[in-house]
């Protein structure tokens, strides 16, 4: 749907091998960056695969998607949000990558297309406003229904999963900055799930809540669960980074960046090559008890168009 710039990386794909990015963390839950292909088994629907390569991938492209909350709830939180995404980009984005912003509230908006300039994504972030409309329908890059809604966060994951990520080659990440209410979506989590993993994208929550937004607003119950954010991290090989008083949210965009420069990336050939459209369950095993993998659940086996 979105035009994509000049400067995309190109790498050959073979279409036939499964790709999968992970982290490996100890019982501590720090990262381990150091292992080898022998430390890990691969299975598709519980049979074992054989590994066609592995290696880490701290230099393959990366294609980020930056998705802000900017409903009513989220009013106090942005200009914070600006300032770490500003300086998040300037640390991560370079030449070879690509990092796309959208915010989302009543609707979704595409705040900054396809650009490895941290320039242009700064200001792109200067663009985020409370968006808390009921109803109505406005005009805008990202197409939205016309019934009332309050935050479309499934339709925002849904519309950057398979409009800006369908097609891309690489690392695919989708970074949620939000406290995790979802009102008036087109799509349900299944399928904002379902459209991340079919565009191999690993999500991350920043689960961010203003408790004092909702005591004010007298909405006890707002903010209070993390779950939808978990669903949609946990289920693409993602996690969700609680950002408080501990954590703040430039610590949690520091993490990220470490984890995202331990990844390792597994290859096979599936010995099921029927493209049927079919969800395929992945595992991956190491040889010690105390490495905790975070990989993405499955994948689905759909005919590549040519």
């Amino acid at each position: 749907m979105f035009g994509q710039e000049d400067t995309a990386p190109s790498i050959k794909v073979d279409v036939d091998v499964v790709n999968v990015l992970f982290n490996v963390r100890d019982k501590k839950s720090g990262l381990i960056g150091n292992l080898n292909k022998d430390d890990f088994t691969i299975f598709e629907d519980g049979k074992q695969q054989t590994v066609k390569y592995f290696n880490r991938e701290t230099d393959l492209p990366l294609t980020i998607g930056l998705l802000i909350d900017v409903s009513a709830s989220q009013m106090n939180l942005i200009d914070i949000e600006k300032n770490a995404a500003s300086q998040f980009f300037s640390q991560v984005i370079r030449p070879k990558d690509l990092a796309f912003l959208i915010s989302f509230g009543a609707e979704a908006e595409l705040l900054q297309d396809y650009t490895s300039s941290p320039k242009l994504l700064r200001a792109g972030l200067e663009g985020l406003k409370v968006n808390s409309a009921v109803s109505g329908l406005h005009p805008g890059p990202v197409p939205t229904a016309s019934h009332p809604k309050g935050t479309i966060l499934y339709d925002a994951v849904y519309l950057a999963s398979s409009d800006q990520l369908k097609g891309q080659v690489g690392r695919k990440v989708l970074v949620l900055i939000t406290d995790g209410e979802d009102q008036g979506s087109s799509y349900s989590i299944k399928q904002a799930v379902e459209a991340a993993q079919k565009a191999d994208a690993l999500i991350y929550g920043f689960y961010y809540v203003d408790r004092a937004f909702y005591y004010g607003s007298g909405l006890v119950f707002g903010g209070v669960s993390d779950s939808a954010l978990k669903q949609l991290s946990e289920d693409t090989g993602g996690h969700v980074f609680h950002i408080d008083k501990k954590l703040t949210l430039q610590n949690a965009f520091d993490e990220l960046q470490a984890e995202m420069r331990s990844q390792y990336a597994i290859g096979y050939t599936p010995t099921n090559s029927v493209k049927d459209g079919t969800f395929r369950r992945l595992e991956i095993r190491t040889n010690n008890k105390d490495w905790k993998i975070q990989a993405r659940k499955g994948y689905y086996a759909i005919k590549t168009e040519n």
